[in-house]
């Protein structure tokens, strides 16, 4: 790996707590297993601390990073890897299917904060086929509702557009003691990896992500309450879906089937 950069402070308006230990390091690069072929993108590389580890382990790494103040770092760091290409700007402004060009799907891997990390996502996941896997530290709630399985305290409206898009696998928890500075929050590795077929496909994507959102707007009351004007307890019904039930309770193939249902359309919400 490559020699660690100096002292940098850490910048609230990013989000940043910089990745130390090299354990949980190890750990990552073990998870995410880089063969020859994989076209790695790392988001936020910071000080470097894992694009050094996943450089030593696979030679060839896209990255992108939006604090200046890191940029002359990083390029100083790794100048010694060809394969090194370091990009400046806003990860939820790239277009990865631009990113791939005509190359293998991307495998994309980053310590995100939290004000990003649900758009992200989305937006990885929009790119569609040019996304082959992520593997993300988030905080460790972000992925317990990323993971949740229903009737789960955590599972929400998150958990159930991730998992319509995604296998979602949370894979270890990492402690605070493994950054600088020390977030005040526990962390956690996820892994999403993009269904290449869906095994339960909305024919209505915008229809099924409005069914959700409503769906959960108030997670403590029945789907009777939550889609009443909107949604009969007759098509529920129909469906086998309890009207009784809270929506934590429902699988990513009742939401789909409900919003197959003929009789829910947005033009009639």
């Amino acid at each position: 790996m490559a020699n660690s950069p100096g002292p940098q402070r850490a910048r609230k308006r990013f989000g940043q707590n910089f990745l130390r230990d090299e354990r949980v390091i190890t750990r990552i690069v073990k998870s995410i297993q880089p063969r020859s072929g994989d076209r790695l993108v790392e988001i936020g590389p910071g000080q470097g601390a894992l694009t050094g580890a996943l450089l030593a382990a696979h030679g060839e790494l896209d990255a992108i990073e939006l604090d200046r103040d890191l940029l002359a770092g990083l390029r100083t760091q790794f100048f010694n890897y060809s394969g090194f290409r370091l990009h400046e700007g806003d990860a939820l402004q790239v277009d990865f299917a631009e990113l791939r060009g005509d190359g293998a799907p991307l495998r994309v891997v980053g310590n995100l904060p939290y004000n990003i990390s649900t758009p992200l996502i989305f937006h990885l996941i929009a790119a569609g086929d040019a996304i082959r896997d992520m593997h993300f530290m988030l905080q460790r709630e972000v992925v317990q509702r990323l993971a949740a399985e229903p009737g789960s305290g955590q599972r929400g409206r998150l958990s159930v557009m991730a998992q319509y898009y995604c296998q979602v696998m949370a894979l270890f928890s990492v402690p605070p003691e493994a950054f600088v500075p020390q977030p005040k929050v526990e962390s956690s590795i996820v892994r999403l990896v993009p269904w290449q077929e869906k095994p339960h496909a909305a024919e209505d994507e915008a229809l099924l992500a409005e069914l959700v959102r409503r769906a959960f707007t108030q997670r403590r009351k029945t789907l009777r309450n939550n889609l009443g004007g909107w949604i009969t307890g007759d098509t529920l019904t129909a469906l086998a879906i309890d009207p009784g039930r809270r929506p934590e309770t429902l699988t990513v193939a009742e939401f789909v089937a409900l919003a197959n249902h003929p009789a829910v359309t947005l033009s009639a919400s």
